[in-house]
């Protein structure tokens, strides 16, 4: 198993036995659907994933009201020994990740230097109302202390992630406006390339 979802849906119960619409609930109450996308489909996608692995069981089934009957869900022994050595691996060794913003930003130079400024000043925008957002939503939630700060610890990881590239992105626009950051004349290299053909 190397779903995050997966993992996130072990995470919740190991505070307590629940079942999928909880979960989902849980998980978008606590900001996790930014980590990840949380949809009733691929939740119990991996519900039944986890289960048929046998890390986690059925425990009861429940109906309140006129709603359907729903089956809470807890980890089995299999499953809590699985998790941890799981997140253990995930915390201990640094794997290899591909945002889609750092393969862009390989090809900066194609947008030429008032493009790439435009289009940098535009995303330092759009990661600073995001991050200004998150950070509110974050201290409501510890706020009304509902939830213990160390099940929403990610939500500041994520944060100090968003800060990294906001100060990355301003001090690169700097550098293009102030000319500390170099801008080649690339029509030779293209008039080479096509002479080359």
């Amino acid at each position: 198993m190397s779903n995050a979802l997966g993992l996130a849906v072990l995470g919740l119960l190991i505070e307590s036995p629940a079942h999928p619409h909880a979960m989902a609930a849980t998980l978008r109450e606590r900001g996790q659907d930014r980590v990840f996308k949380v949809t009733t489909g691929s939740l119990y996608d991996v519900v039944r994933a986890l289960e048929r692995a046998g890390w986690i069981e059925a425990r009861e089934t429940v109906k309140v009201g006129a709603r359907p009957e729903r089956t809470v869900y807890q980890h089995t022994p299999l499953g809590r020994a699985e998790f941890t050595r799981w997140v253990e691996e995930l915390i201990r060794v640094p794997s290899a990740e591909y945002p889609k913003f750092l393969s862009a930003v390989g090809y900066l130079g194609a947008l030429g230097p008032g493009g790439a400024v435009e289009a940098l000043r535009d995303r330092a925008a759009r990661v600073r109302a995001t991050l200004e957002e998150h950070r509110r939503e974050h201290g409501e939630l510890l706020a009304a202390g509902t939830v213990p700060r160390l099940f929403v610890v990610e939500v500041e990881y994520a944060l100090r992630m968003q800060e990294a590239e906001l100060g990355w992105i301003e001090e690169i626009v700097a550098d293009i406006e102030t000319g500390r950051l170099a801008w080649p004349d690339v029509s030779g290299w293209v008039r080479a390339q096509e002479e080359g053909q």
